[in-house]
């Protein structure tokens, strides 16, 4: 595949992603003050090569990574991801569904952190209470 045609599918997969919702600047930013190259290295592997792949859709993978991020207690990933998510589709009530999971593996002070970052990104995008 091209380098166009890669950077192409990276703006398209990052823009589904995270192109609405919480006003918040994604990691990428931080990356290119350091060194821009790598910056764009990073969000082609990313969002143009793993995420853009079909074997999971989108949501699947917003959901698999909301897992991930809750049991590790990694509340800006989380942050991001929470809303990735609302923005492909996952419905609300399995996210809540999917940290209530965590407890089992991760423990309740990571439930509770997601439940509570998850809740406020909600409020942001005027989507709390959840219906």
């Amino acid at each position: 595949m091209s380098d166009e045609a890669i950077k192409k599918r990276t703006q398209e997969t990052a823009n589904k992603l995270f192109g609405k919702g919480i006003k918040m600047d994604p990691p990428y930013l931080m990356w290119r003050e350091f060194n821009k190259d790598l910056a764009n290295d990073f969000s082609r592997f990313i969002t143009g090569n793993l995420y853009s792949r079909t074997v999971l859709t989108l949501p699947e993978r917003q959901m698999v990574a909301c897992a991930m991020l809750a049991a590790l207690r990694a509340g800006g990933e989380l942050r991001l991801h929470v809303n990735a998510a609302l923005n492909v589709g996952c419905d609300p009530k399995k996210l809540a569904e999917i940290f209530f999971q965590v407890a089992t593996y991760a423990g309740m002070p990571a439930v509770n952190e997601a439940l509570e970052i998850y809740k406020e990104v909600l409020k942001e995008r005027g989507e709390w209470p959840i219906k």
